[in-house]
């Protein structure tokens, strides 16, 4: 299947985002991704009525369909109807949450470059209005809860000519270790309560 961007660029994925599906992060992850860590968790939350947070769909308009049969319809080229926004998004003690999950493999660094301007922007617009806006980072072995606004000082430095990249330093110093569990993999909530309720 080809997949274009809104501009009508094809995408293609990179040979790293191929290795990095190919591969297991660590043991603690039981050889799961990040993405599924989290979905774990927020279906556990929503059995047991806690929260309802859910992944946000890509939206794409499909253009082009292979139907040898019916059952068997293949989706041959599609477009990104627009660019995403963040990854996750739903309700929480009556607050709205949103919020994008990203992992590296680097040893001493977090770069910058995973996260895109349209992303800054949407979680600027979340904060403006009241709601609660994080990011949660797979890196150096452990899950990280960052606020928004501590996203925001290192995008803009990045901005300004400075680093590219947040240090491990920083996230130690800024960022929140996340427990994780057998049924909440990644309990990113008990972080939620201790800043906001």
């Amino acid at each position: 299947m080809i997949l274009h961007y809104p501009n009508g660029k094809p995408y293609k994925p990179t040979e790293q985002k191929k290795e990095r599906k190919q591969q297991s992060l660590t043991y603690s992850n039981r050889g799961m991704t990040l993405e599924e860590d989290i979905n774990v968790t927020n279906q556990y939350y929503l059995d047991n009525e806690i929260a309802v947070i859910h992944k946000k769909p890509t939206p794409i308009q499909i253009v082009n369909v292979d139907y040898p049969r019916r059952s068997a319809a293949v989706i041959k080229e599609a477009y990104f109807k627009q660019s995403s926004t963040t990854d996750y998004n739903g309700i929480y003690n009556g607050k709205y949450i949103d919020f994008e999950a990203k992992e590296t493999k680097n040893n001493t660094s977090f770069p910058l470059q995973n996260f895109h301007e349209h992303q800054i922007t949407h979680m600027k617009n979340v904060k403006n209005q009241g709601g609660i806006c994080f990011v949660i980072l797979s890196a150096f072995s452990s899950y990280y809860l960052l606020e928004a606004e501590h996203l925001f000082t290192f995008w803009n430095r990045q901005a300004s000519g400075g680093r590219k990249s947040i240090t491990k330093n920083e996230i130690d110093d800024f960022a929140h270790i996340i427990p994780t569990s057998y049924q909440a993999r990644i309990d990113y909530l008990k972080i939620i309560d201790k800043l906001y309720f």
